[in-house]
């Protein structure tokens, strides 16, 4: 195993759980072009509500033959992610399992391509992809180097699916706090109607959704300029 690898699997494990997920995938994406021979271009696709995206990309031809893939809906890096598995091109000149996005590669001067689907999709599906190009000689993606992004990816995905739950327990708790405040400003306004109109809890609430419904505004909102002119009137 070459000793860039080495190094780049232990950052890979070091990568620390406080990282926003933008930071993982960016550190991912280099680390593979550093450490993996015959990765001339990388990209990372993700699997979000079974849509492929391009979440990083080092070097913008892949982040170009990707929405392509995306775009024809086939091809290498979709069906990586989709199934976990590696798929080959070893040369898009003439490959017959993608030939429309081969055909496209090959003008682009893509030699070959290996796409590496991640070992966990319970937690973060996508797949790790590789361009050759043909301007660096290489015939293709070398076998000890599909072994290596394989192995890469195993670690990857460690990385990025913990990032991914962090991201998702973050979003939870920044909605769980927007619905809390919102909760809350409703009872407020609730309350100035009560008081100002001599309503009950539920006529109260009923008044608020019927404003909400004519203005066309969110609940929230309406709520917190009826709170907001309550104060204002208070403080004169």
């Amino acid at each position: 195993m070459p000793l860039a690898l080495e190094a780049a699997l232990l950052e890979l494990g070091r990568l620390l759980l406080d990282q926003p997920l933008p930071a993982v995938l960016r550190r991912v994406a280099d680390l593979a072009v550093e450490s993996v021979p015959g990765a001339d271009d990388v990209s990372i696709t993700l699997l979000r509500k079974g849509e492929p995206q391009t979440v990083v990309f080092h070097g913008a031809l892949a982040a170009e033959l990707d929405e392509r893939q995306y775009g024809l809906g086939y091809g290498p890096c979709v069906a990586a992610a989709q199934a976990g598995a590696t798929v080959r091109i070893d040369d898009t000149a003439g490959d017959d399992a993608f030939p429309h996005f081969s055909a496209v590669a090959a003008r682009r001067g893509v030699r070959s391509v290996v796409a590496v689907g991640l070992p966990d999709p319970d937690r973060c599906q996508g797949a790790i992809n590789a361009y050759c190009l043909a301007a660096t000689g290489r015939q293709a993606v070398p076998e000890e180097a599909q072994r290596a992004l394989e192995l890469f990816a195993q670690y990857a995905a460690v990385a990025l699916g913990n990032a991914a739950a962090l991201a998702r327990a973050g979003e939870r708790a920044q909605n769980l706090q927007v619905a809390m405040q919102s909760r809350a400003v409703i009872e407020q306004a609730k309350g100035v109607l009560i008081a100002r109109h001599g309503l009950d809890a539920e006529a109260a609430f009923e008044h608020l959704a019927l404003l909400s419904q004519r203005a066309n505004r969110k609940l929230r909102d309406i709520a917190a300029e009826i709170v907001d002119g309550a104060r204002s009137a208070a403080g004169r």
